[in-house]
């Protein structure tokens, strides 16, 4: 991936991610006099703040924007803004052409699904990115509890009692409060954090100096920190937390210097590190633990042995670098996000070709997301559109979900019932909730 430094999305915003709309004052607060710096305070006084509220179900049906955006008060439609956002926005990409290449092998989609009902957009959670390339920084824990990342913090947002509490502070020095072999005691300081996991009651951070932080959220403190290399490339990518065989938790770290670490957590130590031919962005463990797909800045990504790193079989059929990779629950099926603007999705009964070619609308697929039913998918562009895809009728019908603003990161509730969003935009960034359609909601109840 990229080594960007600094800010990120301002660079994101100006040359890669967001369009260059002659116009594009609508968005991002320029319209309203806000700050274009990275720096923004959330707790600053701010007058639109004031004026831009959250937005329910009921208010969207009568006719409320999603969003807030106040339509009727700007120079502009709705309508005529998605249509420029959609022919000026700028795809980044490492591979030049890629998107236009990829063209010829998607398939088409009926996009008359509805699986997912808009439920309420939040405004009082702010989550925020700080490398473009890097947007697994919303987790769900329950359909009531979303982790995400803000600025320094990563917060925790109750949807059922709305209220926001801060999990993690990471401006300052951050060091173990619990002694493991192999911790690094003194802690770091001033963390940019570039991903993060979180999955019951364990909490991973990872950022750009390959710095791992790990917090149980039923301790206090942070249990264990590690610092995977001291190379110059050494920007943690993505981070998994998976059960082992042995029932013990790992999780998996995916990394610039080209490596891949497991870590057993309960020694808190490192078990396994392999390393590949170039920067390892994502990487997915089969539900039995035995398979990865490793994908990075390479067309092809490949599927490796879990206990060995060996390859068992190289993945054709992408142009350009990967983000994003996830595993069917039935350990079949896997899918593949790239910056030609695909998601591929696999069988490894038969690689030889993708089962499926979905083309996203503006750019990169950098999240992908199964439920855990096994019955949706989705994927999610870097700005602007979420697709959910019906899995079962063979990825043929979607969902999709078009509002402003670049993503953060996607997570389904463990139940399946929530679909959260995480929107990062100076004037309308938010946590977006939707909740899986119900057609026989008294006979769910029973």
């Amino acid at each position: 991936m990229s080594q960007h430094q600094g800010n990120e999305m301002e660079d994101a915003a100006d040359d890669n991610e967001m369009a260059e709309v002659e116009d594009d004052v609508y968005f991002r607060g320029r319209v309203f006099g806000d700050s274009e710096t990275d720096e923004d305070d959330d707790d600053e006084y701010d007058p639109l703040e004031n004026r831009i509220t959250d937005t329910t179900a009921a208010e969207a049906r009568r006719g409320k924007d999603i969003q807030g955006i106040p339509w009727e008060r700007l120079s502009i439609t709705r309508e005529k803004y998605r249509q420029t956002r959609l022919e000026q926005y700028k795809n980044y990409e490492n591979i030049p052409q890629s998107g236009e290449g990829s063209e010829k092998e998607c398939k088409p989609t009926d996009k008359g699904g509805v699986y997912y009902d808009f439920w309420q957009n939040t405004r009082s959670v702010k989550s925020t990115i700080l490398h473009f390339q890097l947007r697994n920084l919303v987790w769900s824990t329950s359909k009531h509890d979303v982790y995400l990342v803000s600025h320094y913090s990563i917060v925790h947002w109750s949807s059922l009692s709305c209220k926001r509490s801060e999990v993690l502070n990471v401006s300052g020095h951050v060091a173990p409060c619990e002694k493991h072999p192999g911790s690094l005691l003194e802690g770091f300081t001033q963390t940019q954090i570039s991903t993060l996991a979180v999955r019951d009651k364990l909490l991973i951070a990872g950022g750009f100096q390959g710095e791992l932080i790990c917090k149980y959220l039923d301790r206090p403190g942070v249990s264990f920190c590690s610092r995977t290399t001291y190379d110059d490339n050494a920007i943690t990518n993505a981070v998994e937390i998976y059960e082992h065989p042995s029932g013990a938790v790992h999780f998996m770290a995916s990394n610039n210097d080209c490596g891949v670490r497991d870590f057993d957590l309960e020694r808190f130590q490192l078990a396994k590190h392999f390393t590949f031919p170039w920067p390892v962005n994502h990487t997915s463990l089969s539900p039995d633990a035995k398979l990865l797909v490793i994908v990075g800045d390479n067309p092809e990504g490949i599927l490796v042995d879990s206990q060995t790193g060996k390859t068992i079989m190289p993945l054709c059929g992408h142009l350009d670098y990967s983000f994003a990779s996830a595993w069917h629950p039935d350990g079949r099926l896997f899918a593949t996000g790239n910056q030609d603007k695909t998601c591929r999705v696999w069988d490894v009964r038969n690689l030889s070709k993708s089962v499926a070619v979905l083309k996203g609308n503006l750019g990169a697929i950098r999240s992908i997301r199964f439920t855990s039913d096994g019955r949706f998918m989705a994927t999610a562009e870097p700005a602007d559109f979420v697709h959910v895809y019906d899995v079962m009728n063979g990825f043929e019908k979607e969902q999709e979900i078009d509002f402003f603003g670049e993503i953060s990161g996607v997570s389904f509730s463990p139940d399946t019932e929530c679909l959260f969003i995480g929107v990062w935009d100076r004037t309308y960034g938010s946590l977006l909730q939707y909740n899986r359609r119900r057609n026989y909601m008294y006979l769910d109840s029973l």
